[in-house]
């Protein structure tokens, strides 16, 4: 992490052991050692400016009802991300920008933080998220069913990876994602499609990823 302008906690969590079977199980394990008022969870491929972390501090200070807050999200009104994140090689910017934190339904996992007071109440589930996937949506799906709201606040930030993620364990965490949420919504949006907990699976993973890619291509040129 690069020199920040405000004092802070790291805390490194090393898998190359495979100590943690997943991700909510490593940050459940981090985020009960923080001790600050906000817990940021990040990928080790995004890079924050000097200023990156004050800046974050006061609009997070600004929300009364902030749940979980992140970088990049989704939401039932826009069929487009909502991020001021740029990515890849070379940078691009990510989807449509905001000057304030804007509510969401779920959140992109590159970068998202929970205030330690919200995480003392409500830990990553293991059980529905026992991959490395999904762990940012079910988390804001389970914030939103306990009367908080999830936002996207305006972060410039630069993420290394294209956020490319599908394979068998994706679809089998989303799977029990619908599940576990599907008398709360019919709908689930995500970064990487939308998804229904009627329609036939098999039919919404080729819709989406024809999309998604359709997407990414648009983006080139």
């Amino acid at each position: 992490m690069n020199y920040q302008a405000n004092d802070y906690e790291l805390i490194l969590i090393d898998n190359t052991k495979n100590k943690f079977k997943s991700a909510a199980e490593a940050l459940n394990y981090g985020g009960n050692k923080a001790k600050g008022k906000y817990i940021l969870f990040v990928h080790q491929d995004v890079d924050l400016s000097s200023e990156s972390l004050k800046e974050l501090e006061l609009i997070l200070d600004s929300i009364n009802d902030l749940g979980v807050a992140g970088v990049a999200g989704k939401s039932e009104s826009t069929r487009f991300i909502i991020s001021n994140i740029k990515e890849g090689t070379p940078p691009k910017l990510t989807g449509i920008q905001i000057n304030e934190p804007v509510k969401v339904q779920t959140l992109d996992e590159c970068l998202f933080i929970i205030p330690k007071k919200n995480f003392n109440r409500l830990k990553f589930d293991k059980n529905v998220c026992s991959g490395w996937h999904l762990y940012a949506v079910d988390y804001s799906l389970s914030v939103l069913e306990m009367g908080w709201n999830v936002y996207v606040v305006p972060a410039n930030i630069y993420h290394h990876s294209a956020g490319e993620s599908f394979s068998n364990e994706y679809y089998d965490i989303l799977k029990k994602l619908i599940e576990k949420h599907k008398n709360n919504y019919n709908w689930i949006y995500t970064t990487m499609g939308h998804w229904n907990s009627v329609y036939p699976f098999i039919l919404q993973i080729i819709f989406n990823r024809s999309i998604f890619y359709w997407t990414k291509l648009k983006k080139k040129f």
